[in-house]
C-alpha cells in the first residue's frame, strides 16, 4: 500500500493524491478530511520550504480550506481570499498542486491569488482588506443576474484593522446582501472558542431555525409601540452579545456566528453547512484559529513563519544567505534614529510593517514616539498631517505600493496644506518574488505631479542617510525619499547625515559624448554601462540626479549643451523622472531637433516575478541596454563583444 509521511511522522494512506480538484474532494467521507488537511498541511510546508513564501497564515487555515471546499460548490460558488498569503494550501486543492513548487518564482504560480492563473481565483489579491467590497460587488451583480450561487469572503491576518473592511460591511449590512464573511481571527479572539457551550452556540447561531427567530423577534418588534419597540431591539441584542461578542458585527447589520474552532473539521463543517443553507444575509462567521498551526518551528516563531525564506523542514532552519552589506531599509531606520536623537520632534509612523520599514529600529529606541496604526495607510498620511500641523516632524515609512491607497489623503491632506509630512518609500522599483502587486512603480509619477514636493532617491545607502538629514531640514512642504528593497551597495557609510543642498545632482564621472543622468539605484548600472562604452571608444559622463524634484536645471543644461545624447534612467513609470528632465529641456529650448535625449524607465506592462536583476534586464534598465540604447541614439551599431561583457 502506498503511503506518506505526516507531520507527526505516522503514515497513512495518501489521500491528497486522489483529489486534483475540489469535486474529488466532495467525494470524499466527511470521516477521512481530518487526514486530508494533515496531509495538506505536510505538503504546504513542503513546497514553502523549497520555495520561500508566507507560510503562518497558511498553516492556519488548512482545516478551513479544506471544509469551504468540502461543503461550498466551487468554483461556481466564490472564495475570496483576502490578502492571498492564506491562499497556498487553497491553490493545492485547486488542480495546482503539480506546480506548487514553483510558486513565485520565474514563469510559476503567483504568490498570491491571481484571475489568470485559475477559475478558483475569482478575485486577485496581494493587498489586504478588499475582500469584502469585491465579494459584495459578486453578490449583487449574482443577483441582478438571477444566479444562486454562493459568495465567501476569508478575511482575516490582520485585515479588518483597515477602514475599507467596515466601510464594505456597513454598505453590505445597508443592502442586507446575501453574503457571507468568515473572519479568520488568528490572532486574537473576541471570544474564547472553548468549551461545549461555545461549541453550542456557534452551531445554534448558525442554524437557519435560529436566525429565522431572530428576524421575527426584530418583525414583531417593530409593531410595538415605538419606546417599546426600542426596548425590545435593545433585550435582543444584549441577550445575543452577551454570549456572542459579536456587537459590532450585527451593528454593521450582520448575523454574527461564532466563535469557532477553525482546526476542529467536525466543527466547521456543521456550521458552513448552515450557512449556506440560510438565504439570509449578510452572515459573519467568526472562526479562531492559530498562524503556523501544526509546524512546532512556525508555532515557536514570533512571527509564525509569516514570511520565510527556503527552510530545513525537520529543523525550520532558514537558509539566509550572508549579508554582505545593510540592507536600505536598515540604514533609513539606524539614521532615523540618530536624527531623532537630535530632534524630539521627529516621529515614525507604520502601516502594520515595522519590521519591513525599519520602524522597529527606531521603535525599540523611542517607543513613544513610533505608531503603528496598522493596515491604515490613509489614517496614517491623515495622522502624520496632524502632527505635523502641530510642529512635530513625523516620517511616514510605507512601501512605495501600499502607499498608492492613500493617495488622496497626500493629495488633500499633505500637498495642499503644504505640510512638512516625510515620506519614507521603501520597495521602490521591482522586487522579485512579489511580483507586480509589490512593484514600486508608480510613486515618482504620482507624486511628482503634485505641487511643493520634494522628492529624492539615492543611489546608495550613504545617499540615504544624507537624504534622511535633508528631509529634517524641510520644514514648509511634503517630501518624499524613494529606495529599493535589498542590501546596499556597501559602500562606507558616514557617521551622520550631511543635509543636501535641495534639487542639487552630483557627477560620478566626466565624459565628452554621451550622458547618463541616473536617479536612484540604476547608478551602478550606469556607470558599467560606461565602464562597456569606454572600451568601444565612446566617452561618458554618469551623473546622479538625486532629485526627481526639483530637478537640477544648471546640471541639466551643462549635460545637454556638452554632449550628443542624453540618456535618463529610472526606476520607475512613464512620467516619472525622465518627464521632468524633458519639460526643464523644453523650458530651456534646448528640444530643438538637433539635441538627442532619450529617457529609460519602466515598460508600461506589469511583470510577472522573477529575480530582480532579470526583471530590469527584461525592463530594459541593465547595463547591455543602456550601452545599446546609446549606440543606436548615435546611428552606430555596437560591437557584439561590447554586448557580451
Amino acid at each position: 500500500m502506498k503511503t506518506t509521511e505526516t507531520l507527526s511522522g505516522t503514515s497513512a494512506t495518501p489521500l491528497l493524491d486522489t483529489v486534483e480538484i475540489p469535486a474529488d474532494l466532495r467525494r470524499l467521507p466527511q470521516s477521512v478530511l481530518t487526514q486530508v488537511a494533515d496531509e495538506l498541511r505536510y505538503e504546504t510546508i513542503s513546497a514553502v520550504s523549497v520555495t520561500g513564501g508566507h507560510l503562518g497564515a497558511g498553516l492556519g487555515v488548512v482545516e478551513l480550506t479544506v471544509a469551504l471546499h468540502y461543503v461550498f460548490n466551487t468554483p461556481e460558488d466564490r472564495i475570496i481570499w483576502d490578502v492571498g498569503h492564506q491562499a497556498y494550501p487553497h491553490k493545492i486543492l485547486t488542480g495546482r498542486r503539480d506546480r506548487i513548487r514553483t510558486l513565485r518564482q520565474a514563469g510559476g504560480l503567483s504568490g498570491f491569488t491571481k484571475r489568470s492563473e485559475s477559475e478558483y481565483d475569482p478575485f486577485g489579491a496581494a493587498h489586504s482588506s478588499t475582500s469584502i467590497s469585491a465579494g459584495l460587488g459578486m453578490s449583487v451583480a449574482r443577483d441582478l443576474l438571477d444566479k444562486k450561487n454562493n459568495v465567501v469572503c476569508v478575511i482575516g491576518d490582520g485585515a479588518m484593522s483597515a477602514g475599507m473592511a467596515y466601510e464594505a460591511m456597513n454598505n453590505a449590512g445597508a443592502q442586507d446582501a446575501r453574503l457571507i464573511v468568515i473572519l479568520n481571527d488568528n490572532d486574537m479572539s473576541i471570544a474564547p472558542a472553548t468549551g461545549a457551550l461555545s461549541k453550542y452556540l456557534a452551531r445554534t447561531t448558525s442554524s437557519g431555525t435560529y436566525i429565522h427567530l431572530r428576524d421575527i423577534a426584530k418583525q414583531l418588534a417593530k409593531k410595538l409601540p415605538r419606546q417599546w419597540e426600542r426596548r425590545a431591539a435593545r433585550l435582543e441584542e444584549l441577550s445575543r452579545t452577551y454570549w456572542t461578542g459579536g456587537a459590532i458585527f450585527e451593528e454593521l447589520g450582520f448575523y454574527y456566528v461564532g466563535p469557532v474552532d477553525g482546526h476542529d473539521i467536525n466543527q466547521l463543517l456543521p456550521v458552513l453547512k448552515n450557512v449556506r443553507d440560510t438565504k439570509q444575509g449578510p452572515i459573519l462567521v467568526h472562526v479562531v484559529t492559530k498562524k503556523g498551526k501544526g509546524y512546532k518551528p512556525a508555532e515557536a516563531a514570533a512571527d509564525k513563519y509569516h514570511g520565510v525564506v527556503k527552510f530545513d523542514i525537520v529543523s525550520g532552519t532558514q537558509a539566509k544567505p550572508k549579508q554582505q552589506a545593510p540592507t536600505f531599509t536598515q540604514v533609513f531606520g539606524e539614521s532615523l534614529c540618530a536624527e531623532a536623537r537630535r530632534d524630539p520632534r521627529i516621529v515614525a509612523i507604520t502601516a502594520a510593517m515595522p519590521d519591513g520599514t525599519g520602524v522597529d529600529i527606531f521603535a525599540k529606541e523611542f517607543p513613544r514616539r513610533a505608531f503603528d496604526v496598522g493596515i491604515a495607510e490613509q489614517h496614517a498620511v491623515t495622522f502624520a498631517a496632524g502632527l505635523a500641523s502641530e510642529g512635530m516632524k513625523p516620517f511616514v515609512a510605507i512601501y512605495s505600493t501600499f502607499l498608492q491607497r492613500a493617495y488622496d489623503q497626500i493629495v488633500h491632506d499633505v500637498a495642499i496644506q503644504r505640510l512638512p509630512v516625510r515620506f519614507a518609500i521603501d520597495r521602490a522599483g521591482y522586487v522579485g518574488a512579489d511580483g507586480p502587486t509589490h512593484a514600486g512603480s508608480f510613486d515618482l509619477t504620482y507624486l511628482g505631479c503634485l505641487p511643493g514636493f520634494t522628492l529624492m532617491s539615492p543611489a546608495d545607502e550613504a545617499e540615504l542617510r544624507h537624504m534622511i538629514a535633508t528631509a529634517v531640514t524641510i520644514d514648509d512642504s511634503p517630501s518624499a525619499i524613494r529606495y529599493p528593497r535589498g542590501e546596499g551597495t556597501g559602500i562606507a557609510l558616514p557617521i551622520e547625515g550631511v543635509p543636501i543642498e535641495i534639487g542639487k545632482g552630483r557627477i560620478i564621472r566626466e565624459g565628452s559624448t554621451i550622458a547618463l543622468l541616473s536617479l536612484g539605484s540604476r547608478l551602478q548600472e550606469c556607470e558599467r554601462a560606461a565602464d562597456l562604452l569606454a572600451a568601444a571608444g565612446l566617452s561618458t559622463t554618469v551623473a546622479d540626479a538625486r532629485f526627481a524634484k526639483p530637478v537640477d536645471n544648471n546640471l541639466i543644461r551643462k549635460l545637454a549643451r556638452h554632449h550628443e545624447v542624453l540618456i535618463t534612467v529610472e526606476e520607475g513609470a512613464i512620467g516619472g523622472f525622465g518627464t521632468q528632465v524633458m519639460q526643464s529641456l523644453n523650458a530651456e529650448g534646448l528640444l530643438d531637433g538637433k539635441f538627442r535625449m532619450r529617457a529609460l524607465f519602466m515598460p508600461d506592462l506589469f511583470l510577472d516575478q522573477d529575480k530582480p536583476a532579470a526583471m530590469y534586464a527584461t525592463a530594459g534598465l541593465d547595463a547591455r541596454t543602456i550601452v545599446a540604447t546609446a549606440f543606436q541614439m548615435l546611428g552606430r551599431e555596437p560591437a557584439a563583444a561590447v554586448l557580451r561583457a
